[in-house]
């Protein structure tokens, strides 16, 4: 059976970015012109900031070129994390996404949006938000029930600790 040069990669680079206390998300090569780039994402459960990122960009970097995983021609490396719109596919997804606000695409075929409240192995409990001045409601989805998930940028939700009493009820 013959393995791809991604699942190389990942098999070669997972352990270096597990030292460096990060997930590794996804690995994608691709060939821009003559020029190939290798993307990697990392991710952890507090997030990765910049000193991270680049630690974990020269590990790597010294780790590729100590072996032939590249091959013999140029190519960019590329660290970053999955970014504001992240889809969700792993169970610590959704973990991390606790609070967010997402949108499901459910097996079914309906399509949700709701804020995430709590991630247990079964599922979710999410908050659906109110229509036409309704109230919020929550509802239990079952990981099984999702085909798709991914997160949905915010920018005027109020934190919780900057809301008033009032405005919270």
């Amino acid at each position: 059976m013959s393995t791809t040069q991604s699942e190389r990669l990942r098999e070669l680079l997972e352990p270096l970015v597990g030292s460096q206390g990060l997930d590794l998300e996804e690995i994608e090569v691709e060939s821009v012109g003559r020029k190939r780039v290798l993307r990697v994402v990392v991710d952890s459960d507090e997030g990765a900031d910049l000193d991270a990122i680049a630690d974990v960009s020269r590990a790597l970097s010294a780790k590729l070129d100590e072996t032939d995983a590249m091959g013999e021609g140029e190519y960019t490396l590329e660290v970053g994390t999955p970014g504001a719109e992240r889809a969700l596919t792993e169970h610590r997804h959704y973990v991390r996404a606790v609070d967010r606000l997402v949108r499901f695409q459910l097996t079914e075929g309906e399509e949700l949006v709701a804020r995430i409240l709590t991630v247990d192995d079964a599922g979710l409990d999410l908050e659906v938000p109110g229509v036409k001045g309704r109230k919020a409601t929550t509802r239990r989805l079952a990981f099984e029930d999702i085909a798709k998930a991914r997160v949905q940028v915010e920018f005027n939700r109020k934190d919780k600790k900057d809301m008033t009493e009032e405005e919270e009820a």
